[in-house]
């Protein structure tokens, strides 16, 4: 799963590598070090298991806010913002790399005239190709065939 912090002030995204990081203003102690004076040493953990996020104040002085909520403890969803202190975040989760489904196929539907004969119409339904000019007509007329 892929889990980052999206920075509000436009800066670059944080990603959440580990299964717990532990954020704040001591360097040598914090995964994710943030400098700034209202921050607590040791402010919050941010704990990654099955595919959920959870945050935990770790007593910080300013807090830890989830939605403008301050908590102890809660979980993050997608697009919700995490306060820390005064430095706000956007919070991401997705799946580790998008998979391309090459499987896929992307069905063309064409519109019949309206002016056509049911007789026309199974002639045009069995082409293996639809001719150019099916489809561009402003009007359109949806038509059900039976076997």
């Amino acid at each position: 799963m892929l889990a980052k912090l999206i920075p509000e002030d436009g800066s670059e995204p944080i990603s959440l590598d580990r299964d717990v990081t532990v954020v704040g203003r001591k360097r040598d102690t914090c995964d994710i070090y943030l400098e700034r004076s209202s921050i607590s040493k040791l402010h919050c953990l941010i704990v990654k298991t099955d595919g959920l996020l959870f945050v935990r104040d770790l007593g910080s002085t300013n807090g830890t806010k989830v939605n403008g909520q301050r908590v102890t403890r809660g979980a993050l969803l997608p697009g919700d913002e995490l306060s820390l202190a005064t430095t706000r975040f956007r919070v991401h989760l997705g799946p580790d790399s998008p998979e391309a489904n090459n499987n896929e196929v992307t069905q063309r539907i064409e519109s019949l005239p309206a002016d056509l004969d049911d007789d026309d119409a199974e002639e045009i339904l069995e082409l293996e190709e639809f001719p150019e000019e099916i489809g561009r007509s402003s009007e359109s007329d949806v038509r059900f065939l039976t076997d």
